[in-house]
This record gives C-alpha cells, sequence and structure tokens, in this order.
C-alpha cells in the first residue's frame, strides 16, 4: 500500500511528482515512434487545379525531397513556373530538404530518451521542443512560398501587372485559372496527432496524480491514429449518368451505357468514359501505381460494371464502339465462342487491348463510328445498317 503523501519526506515527494505515470511515458513512447512516419510517407501535399489538368498535378514535400504526386507532376510545374517568372523548383538546392531528417532524427531518439527516463519535465521539454519545430518548419514554409511566388523573372513570356503566385500557408487559393491546395498529407498528419496525444497526456498530468486507469491514453492515441486516411478509394465502381456524365480522355458526353468504362484512382478520384479505347488510352498515359482500379460495362449484361481483369474483349467491325476502335466487353455470363459464333473479329485480354491502343494511338472526335455505333444481338448478324436501338442486344431474345 502506498504511502500517504503526508508520510513521505519532502525530498522523496518531490521525487515522485516529477515522474510521470506509466500511461504517459507509453503515450510518449509511441508519439516518438509514429515520428518515423515521416521517413516514409510525405509530409506536406501542394496541388493545382485547373481546366486543362481534369486529373490536377501536384507535389509532396518528405522530410528528406519534393516530388510530384505523379510521374511527370514536379516537371509540369516547373515549366508553368517559367512561363510565369517563377524558379524552378529543385529539391537538391533546397538546404533545409538536408537538415529535416536529422531534426526528425532527434525528436524521435529524444522522445524515447524521455519516455524511458520518465521525468516530467522531459515529457513537457519533448512537447515544446515539437511545437517549436513545428512553428520553424511552418515559417520557413511560408518565407519559401513567399520568395517563390513574388521574386519573379521580369523577362517571363507571361506578366500579370501586380500578380503574384505565393501558394496558400494551409487551405486553397485561386492563382489565374488555377485553384491551389496546400494541406498535410499522410506523414503530416501523423506527426500532427501525435503531438495532440501526447498534449493530452501532458495535460492530465498537470491535473495530478489521480486513480491510474490503465491504457486510456493509449487508446486514445491508436484511435486518433487510425484516423489518418489510409486511401480513400472506393471499393467498388460507382453508377454512370449516361446523357450527364462526360469522358475524361475525348470530353464527350457518354451516351450508349453498353461501352462506358470508369477509373478509380488510389486518392478516390472517379474519371469516367464513353469506350473501351478511351479508357485505355487514359491509362496508358497514367502510373500504374496511381490506379486503384478499371472497370468496363459487360455488354452481354448491358447493365453490370465487372473489373477490367474478368473481362474479355472482342475487336469487330460488326460491333461499333462510340470511338470507332471497335473493342467491346464481354463478361464470365458468356464465353468467347459464343461470341465470335455471332460475330466477326477477334479476342483479347485487357494487356493486348492496351497494345492495340497504343499501337493505333489515342481515339480522336473523329473516328468512324463515333457515338452513332451500331449494334447487334447474338442471335443476329452483322449490325453495321442497323440502328443501336432497333435490333436485340448481346443477352436479348
Amino acid at each position: 500500500m502506498a504511502d500517504p503523501p503526508f508520510l513521505l519526506s519532502p525530498t522523496l515527494q518531490c521525487q515522485k511528482d516529477n515522474i510521470v505515470k506509466p500511461s504517459s511515458r507509453i503515450v510518449l513512447a509511441l508519439s516518438a515512434l509514429a515520428l518515423v512516419a515521416g521517413f516514409f510517407l510525405p509530409l506536406w501535399t501542394i496541388s493545382l487545379e485547373a481546366p486543362q489538368y481534369p486529373e490536377g498535378i501536384g507535389m509532396e514535400i518528405r522530410v528528406n525531397t519534393i516530388q510530384g504526386i505523379k510521374r511527370h507532376d514536379l516537371d509540369n510545374i516547373n515549366k508553368l513556373n517559367h512561363y510565369i517568372g517563377m524558379k524552378s523548383i529543385e529539391p537538391d538546392a533546397i538546404r533545409e530538404l538536408d537538415l529535416m531528417p536529422w531534426v526528425l532524427g532527434f525528436l524521435v531518439l529524444a522522445g524515447l530518451v524521455a519516455a524511458a527516463l520518465g521525468k516530467r519535465w522531459m515529457l513537457f521539454a519533448w512537447l515544446g521542443l515539437l511545437a517549436l519545430v513545428g512553428i520553424a518548419g511552418m515559417v520557413d514554409f511560408w518565407l519559401w512560398g513567399y520568395d517563390y511566388g513574388h521574386n519573379l523573372d521580369p523577362t517571363a513570356a507571361i506578366k500579370v501587372p501586380g500578380m503574384t503566385y505565393q501558394p496558400p500557408l494551409i487551405g486553397s487559393k485561386s492563382l489565374l485559372n488555377f485553384v491551389a491546395h496546400s494541406w498535410p498529407a499522410s506523414g503530416g498528419i501523423i506527426v500532427i496527432l501525435a503531438g495532440l496525444v501526447t498534449a493530452v497526456a501532458g495535460w492530465r498530468e498537470l491535473r495530478g496524480r489521480q486513480k491510474e486507469r490503465p491504457g486510456s491514453v493509449a487508446a486514445l492515441f491508436i484511435l486518433l491514429t487510425a484516423m489518418v486516411p489510409s486511401g480513400c478509394a472506393p471499393s467498388g465502381p460507382v453508377p454512370i449518368s449516361v446523357g450527364e456524365d462526360g469522358c475524361s480522355q475525348c470530353l464527350m458526353t457518354i451516351a450508349d451505357e453498353r461501352y462506358a468504362t470508369e477509373l478509380i484512382t488510389k486518392k478516390g478520384k472517379l474519371h469516367f468514359f464513353d469506350s473501351v479505347e478511351c479508357l485505355a488510352a487514359f491509362y496508358l498515359d497514367q502510373d500504374p501505381e496511381d490506379v486503384a482500379s478499371l472497370w468496363v460495362t459487360d455488354f452481354h449484361t448491358q447493365n453490370r460494371l465487372i473489373p477490367v481483369e474478368e473481362a474479355f474483349f472482342l475487336r469487330s467491325k460488326d460491333l461499333k464502339s462510340p470511338m470507332g476502335m471497335n473493342l467491346t466487353a464481354f463478361g464470365d455470363g458468356i464465353s468467347p465462342e459464343t461470341v465470335l459464333n455471332s460475330f466477326i473479329g477477334e479476342v483479347l485480354d485487357w494487356p493486348e487491348v492496351l497494345a492495340f491502343v497504343e499501337e493505333e494511338g489515342p481515339p480522336s472526335a473523329g473516328m468512324e463510328g463515333m457515338h452513332g455505333g451500331h449494334g447487334e444481338g447474338l442471335t443476329g448478324g452483322s449490325g453495321a445498317d442497323g440502328d443501336n436501338h432497333g435490333h436485340p442486344s448481346a443477352g436479348q431474345t
């Protein structure tokens, strides 16, 4: 049984009061370890939206470098900056990127030492150091953005009197026909949550040594850390609104549900297409690592989107797809042999579709069959002279 405080000597009482609770030490250790995520995940993102970049372009600020969100984004940003007189973003020339790994590593080590020793002053010193590094980082980020956005080349091709291009410190801001967004990325969110949870532990220490509830603050840490987004891509396809949604490749309105397709990025961005060929052309221009899933409409059922890996494709002049490459997707409800008994053509898998579209070049609005393709049912012959709606299609009688 612990001695009441009034039975302890002043020296022992002072020593006891300077030791943090076990749960606070656990939280401090977990928070310090959580900062390791900053070595592997981006800390901050700046993205740009504009009509000429429907997918958007952007860059990630990591602990030791700056890189594009997609493969060529940083190059594209530097090209845009060149036209308006902004400096090129060269990670190797930014000295802070050489220093940041050492600062983050010191924070991790200092937090673990403070947790091991359990001194109360160390907990608050670590919190203060984390806050100081965060404030210094944001001030430096603002100064960096000010320099890039205000010190423009007077010989730039595009000059707008009085216009500056400093991105927002946090939030969104319109810059000419662009909208710039600046937000913490996954690594930055983890660092912020680590500081907040440790601050909760410090607040509990200041309230005094109440009866310990083991794991209470650790549970809060786990709960808040679980809030860090691990990806927001939908698990399945999103319904396509025919006659309303536009094709992300050819920019035309999707008019035939039998050929509608869909691409979902790992960030949850949706792209709809009016044909298999438009989906393939768009995909070929993306980094495959950024793509979460691809979906095509099963021509046999006509209203069911299926994963591209589960489909086979028919290339046949008997089935004219909206953009004229005559590619039609079928699911596992019908065999390739049955399809070939009804239509003259060749069966392709998805890699072969990609190779065909890459060889032919991206579909254009002037291709034969554009948005007026003809289709015949599996019980009919060639539909070259028929109308889309005047004949039964695959699967109908």
